[in-house]
């Protein structure tokens, strides 16, 4: 399972960071391949680019905030979670993203 996905918070600090690294884990528990962007307060880090989000099995986005560069998901089935329960439940968004996808 490849999976992609972006985190962003209203001030782009701590929660963005946070939801990044409960995701991760969560994706890493699960021994599945996986690639998170994050859009804080310093811009995009680590950028999903157009083959990584094509090649994807499942994209991600636990964002609070519009995200820029929204036209790379155009045409994708999108799950979209919730900042604060990715950050302390990510199990139950990725359960949630399964569901959404009809893989579980």
């Amino acid at each position: 399972m490849y999976v992609v996905g972006i985190t962003a918070c209203p001030t782009g600090i701590a929660h963005t960071y946070m939801a990044q690294e409960s995701l991760e884990k969560e994706l890493e528990k699960r021994g599945w391949e996986y690639k998170i962007e994050t859009q804080g307060s310093i811009g995009i880090e680590n950028q999903l680019d157009q083959d990584e989000v094509d090649r994807a099995d499942m994209i991600i986005l636990c964002v609070s905030i519009q995200i820029e560069e929204q036209e790379r998901f155009d045409g994708k089935k999108v799950f979209y979670g919730d900042v604060d329960e990715c950050i302390s439940f990510p199990n139950r968004v990725v359960d949630k993203a399964l569901d959404f996808y009809n893989m579980k």
